[in-house]
């Protein structure tokens, strides 16, 4: 098991604590880049839950994410909604997604999130 980040075990646990979701952070995790804003678990989990509400296919799976999340220790992931994956020149989805990503897996980090643009 590889030795979690400190620092961003920290920047977790304030997103954590002040229930904010507007702290942007781009990570690198299995070769990926994920750009895109944090947002406290229990508000990921809740907006999760709602989009799979909505689906005629996958209603079944809200309760699992209407679940409250166990608070036992500091953050091991980090929640990142209106997020992307950077791929070459675009970013997917292009409005953004929900993605979970466990500290432990990143690999390298930067605060702040990154666009592309035309010009």
């Amino acid at each position: 098991m590889s030795k979690h980040d400190e620092l961003l075990v920290d920047v977790a646990t304030v997103v954590e604590s002040g229930q904010s979701n507007q702290m942007s952070l781009t990570v690198v995790t299995g070769g990926t880049v994920i750009t895109g804003r944090l947002a406290p678990e229990a508000v990921w989990r809740r907006r999760v839950s709602e989009v799979l509400t909505d689906s005629a296919r996958l209603g079944e799976f809200s309760a699992v994410f209407d679940a409250p999340a166990k608070d036992d220790g500091p953050p091991t992931h980090l929640h990142f909604h209106v997020a992307r994956i950077l791929q070459g020149t675009v970013g997917i989805p292009e409005t953004g997604g929900m993605y979970r990503v466990a500290i432990s897996d990143v690999s390298a980090w930067t605060v702040g999130d990154f666009s592309y643009s035309d010009s």
